[in-house]
């Protein structure tokens, strides 16, 4: 028996410096059912969106601006504080100054594990959220 109410996609943000990586991981991740928003980072600002609705941010590590990865992922801490952060890198580990601020890591180029990192972390917070 259906409610007639549409289901709530789980909402991801991309952030990149990259508007074609933006574009990628959009399709990507859309693909599979998930609202994407995205934040370009330009060379001294990022504008977040205001969105109480987003559940998990992906971030570039390797940013060609004067912002850092972590200056970023402080920002986007500040505006979602509750959000997770998986972070998006060539390296093949987590960069060891986003331990803080991540709790994942995803090697660019890998469509595979960034799918079922995003679905396990969401699973994981639809699971332990009140009904």
């Amino acid at each position: 028996m259906t409610t007639g109410m549409p289901e709530m996609q789980p909402s991801v943000l991309i952030i990149d410096d990259d508007p074609l990586h933006l574009k990628i991981y959009t399709w990507i991740l859309e693909r599979e059912g998930y609202d994407c928003r995205t934040a370009l980072v330009g060379e001294t600002s990022v504008d977040l969106p205001q969105d109480a609705s987003i559940q998990l941010v992906l971030l570039d590590y390797r940013l060609s601006s004067r912002l850092r990865a972590t200056e970023v992922a402080q920002r986007a801490k500040e505006a979602y504080p509750d959000v997770p952060i998986v972070v998006l890198s060539e390296m093949p580990w987590m960069p060891d100054d986003m331990n803080q601020h991540a709790i994942a890591f995803i090697n660019k180029g890998n469509a595979k594990r960034l799918i079922e990192t995003v679905a396990a972390i969401l699973d994981r917070q639809s699971a332990s959220s009140p009904a």
